[in-house]
């Protein structure tokens, strides 16, 4: 099953691990401590993050770490991008309406 993007940030889990690994990079097992849920559910959790290119891997020995994929978040911010004017500009209409006397 092919997943996207908004699919994958849409469960509190991911968006959790992403802030994590936003940070640093991580183990899965470090990952996995902040949590507590099963190391299976985390590792599911990371496999979709991998799919949908949010998170990338990086083997190290026999070490993998994951990466936060800060171009691909992009993609989703300039997406949301135009809600945000829509909204803002619905924003300042309402201020404005509300400093008249």
């Amino acid at each position: 099953m092919r997943r996207d993007v908004f699919q994958a940030i849409a469960d509190p889990t991911r968006r959790a691990i992403l802030s994590l690994i936003a940070l640093q990079a991580m183990t899965p097992n470090a990952i996995a401590e902040h949590f507590d849920s099963s190391r299976q559910a985390i590792s599911k959790h990371i496999k979709i993050l991998t799919e949908c290119q949010l998170v990338n891997q990086q083997q190290t020995g026999r070490e993998i770490y994951y990466y936060f994929n800060a171009v691909k978040m992009k993609e989703v911010d300039s997406w949301m991008q135009q809600f945000r004017e829509h909204w803002e500009s619905r924003f300042d209409q309402l201020d404005d309406l509300l400093k008249e006397p």
